[in-house]
């Protein structure tokens, strides 16, 4: 890009501002320039990255003031670059958003340090639903960002002095958020089972959820501090109890049918399977032998998939590698090579954005260029009311997701969870962060992708797209964003 007179005029004034605003706040922050000359949308796009990835390491409420400011920061330079105001403005605001969040990652790791035992205890809340105890939670959060904006202003001493009264009150928080969240549930899927006689349809597995919620509750008020396992006694309780409703509804729907029915549908289930896996037909076999052949078709398919993706990773290198000898032999000089490169790397992108759009129908995703890099915009997406489980029909368009994910070999990937305004910021930024964490889980275990190179983060309410005051527009608001950053 061509530096003009006036760009480098306009970028000499603005930096004595912007050092003159520096110096005059008494902040000792190292802001380094970027040059103008730089692509201004992929910085912007790239601090917008760090701040998603300094978010879901909880570095907004650790250092919050910083973090709020690097926010601001680009905030100002994404209004000026989308506006097409000056480059040298877009940079000044760029630099300066990754001094505040270079500072808000210092000051992070500090409150690590300082408050070890609160983020503990407000961790395990938090997992623990704190969040939906609207009042209380909000009371403790404030508490805590007291401790953290006290460390930020280096005042350490009364943080660390401070810190056990506000672990108390996130660990008293934790218990209430189980025996609400979990253990009433619990007790209301029992009596619902209960009051359509499953102790008549199912008496067993109305006996194993009764045994596992008297045996977490009972843990619970007696070991309060046994955080790890009151957790799983806690979860096994809700799943056993959730398993007793669905199959007592299941055995309700067979007491309306004739036994041929029953092992039809039965059949029906591991033939329909048999036939997506394009495994033998074994209907004329017992139910055993057929599940075998499901299971062993799986393994082959998976151990194929896994041989399939080191052989592809194999090849990629040795293109790259002969990529480079030739280009080496050709005797062009570095800046000829890191030009083509860049050209390449252009119209390879381009290739592959057309090729990624034609994978999803209109009504599925919304796929768009944003620099360098590819967002799918996940439109029919959902999940149950309030919550952050992963259900069977998103499977379809998620292996459209991981299909577009591949075509770029091993990119970064930055899964970011939103939602409407319904509720409390709490509660909306926990759970657009839990179902955000449910897909990287879900591309982790089905997609392969590496763990390190996959990044959830959730935004609640944060960043809307329409109006939240009907139901069109919260609708539109409650998605999952997938950027791809080749």
């Amino acid at each position: 890009m061509a530096i003009n007179t006036k760009n480098a005029v306009a970028a000499i004034i603005l930096s004595m501002v912007f050092c003159c605003v520096i110096s005059c706040a008494g902040s000792d922050l190292e802001v380094t320039a970027i040059a103008i000359s730089e692509n201004p949308k992929a910085q912007v796009n790239r601090l917008g990255n760090e701040l998603a990835n300094a978010r879901k390491n909880n570095v907004n409420v650790l250092s919050p003031r910083w973090y709020t400011k690097a926010e601001s920061s680009y905030d100002e330079a994404k209004r000026a670059l989308d506006s097409g105001g000056e480059i040298a403005r877009i940079m000044h605001n760029v630099s300066l958003g990754d001094a505040e969040l270079a500072r808000a990652r210092e000051i992070a790791a500090l409150s690590r340090t300082t408050l070890p035992d609160v983020i503990r205890a407000r961790d395990l809340a938090r997992d623990a639903g704190a969040t939906n105890l609207l009042k209380e939670y909000v009371e403790a959060e404030s508490r805590f960002l007291e401790l953290t904006e006290a460390i930020e202003d280096d005042e350490m001493a009364w943080a660390q002095k401070n810190q056990h009264k506000i672990a108390e009150i996130f660990s008293a928080l934790e218990l209430d958020a189980i025996k609400y969240n979990t253990i009433g549930r619990v007790q209301k899927l029992i009596a619902q089972a209960e009051d359509e006689d499953a102790d008549e349809r199912v008496p067993e597995t109305l006996r194993r959820a009764k045994a596992a919620h008297r045996d977490a509750d009972e843990f619970i008020s007696q070991h309060r501090y046994e955080k790890e396992e009151m957790h799983t006694k806690a979860r096994n309780a809700l799943f056993q109890a959730q398993r007793l409703v669905k199959l007592n509804e299941q055995a309700m729907t067979f007491q309306k049918m004739q036994p041929e029915e029953i092992v039809l549908w039965g059949e029906g289930i591991l033939h329909g399977i048999t036939k997506k896996l394009s495994a033998p037909d074994m209907r004329n076999e017992i139910f055993d032998t057929q599940y075998k052949n499901v299971i062993a078709t799986i393994t082959a398919l998976k151990n194929d998939h896994e041989f399939m993706i080191a052989e592809v990773k194999n090849q990629r290198a040795e293109i790259d590698d002969m990529r480079d000898r030739i280009e080496s032999l050709e005797g062009r000089t570095r800046a000829e090579q890191e030009e083509r490169k860049r050209l390449a790397a252009e119209n390879k992108f381009q290739k592959l954005y057309l090729e990624v759009t034609n994978y999803f129908k209109p009504d599925e995703a919304e796929v768009y260029k944003q620099g360098r890099q590819l967002v799918i915009r996940l439109r029919t997406i959902h999940f149950p009311v309030g919550s952050f489980v992963l259900m069977p029909d998103n499977y379809e368009l998620l292996s459209k997701v991981q299909r577009s994910i591949r075509v770029f070999g091993e990119p970064k990937v930055v899964i970011e969870g939103h939602t409407d305004s319904t509720g409390s910021d709490a509660v909306n930024e926990r759970l657009s962060q839990q179902r955000a964490e449910s897909v990287r889980q879900y591309f982790i275990a089905n997609a392969k992708l590496p763990a390190d190179k996959v990044v959830g983060v959730g935004y609640g309410s944060q960043k809307p797209l329409a109006s939240n005051k009907t139901g069109e527009g919260r609708a539109v608001n409650r998605r999952i964003d997938i950027i791809v950053i080749p």
